[in-house]
């Protein structure tokens, strides 16, 4: 049984940094392509970052530059640096494979960028 535990979230201000992680069991990272995907209140839930079974990864435009997707295969874990956060990265992040598993999504973890 697959599941996929995201944690990291919080409260930060404009500028701020969090870093969120993934953890999984039941699925082998270097099997799959992960991505992290966002919700936001009001919207459609989006890919925000992706990173191939071959280590290359791809970003929504918005946070192209401010955000960092990683994986340590060892520990089965996947990770999403975000620098330079702007009100508009409010949202519920979550870890997926990519394209995503209906059956695998988590609770995710709450991002709140504000003053």
């Amino acid at each position: 049984q697959v599941q996929l535990v995201e944690s990291g979230g919080g409260l930060v201000q404009p500028g701020g940094s969090l870093r969120l992680s993934c953890a999984a069991s039941g699925i082998i990272f270097s099997t799959y392509a992960m991505g992290w995907y966002r919700q936001a209140p009001g919207k459609q839930r989006e890919l925000v970052a992706v990173i191939t079974t071959s280590s290359d990864t791809n970003y929504l435009d918005s946070v192209k530059g401010r955000f960092t997707i990683s994986e340590d295969n060892a520990k089965n874990t996947v990770y999403l640096q975000m620098n330079s956060l702007k009100p508009e990265d409010t949202a519920v992040y979550y870890c997926n494979i990519v394209p995503p598993g209906r059956a695998y999504w988590g609770q995710g973890t709450q991002v709140t960028v504000s003053s």
